[in-house]
């Protein structure tokens, strides 16, 4: 039975694995935020307060990222808009 199971595409991953990925996630955002600057947090939910003033937006269509180069850093946050 086991041969016909590699062909079943509907198979689940193994709830191990499923965890291992989601753990593999949670640490990698840990260490990114990490690198930030103590002022970045506040400064990410001061902007999102502003934004809900004018616009009604989820939280889950917001992504803030920050860039660093050699010599200037880069803040990038995109909010999907509804509508």
């Amino acid at each position: 039975m086991s041969i016909f199971n590699y062909f079943i595409k509907d198979k689940k991953p193994a709830s191990a694995n499923l965890a291992k990925e989601r753990l593999q996630i949670i640490v990698a955002h840990e260490r990114s935020k990490r690198n930030q600057p103590d002022y970045l947090p506040l400064m990410q939910q001061e902007i999102l307060e502003v934004i809900r003033k004018y616009v009604a937006i989820d939280m889950d269509q917001v992504s803030v990222q920050l860039d660093n180069d050699d010599d200037c850093s880069v803040l990038e946050l995109n909010v999907t808009l509804p509508g």
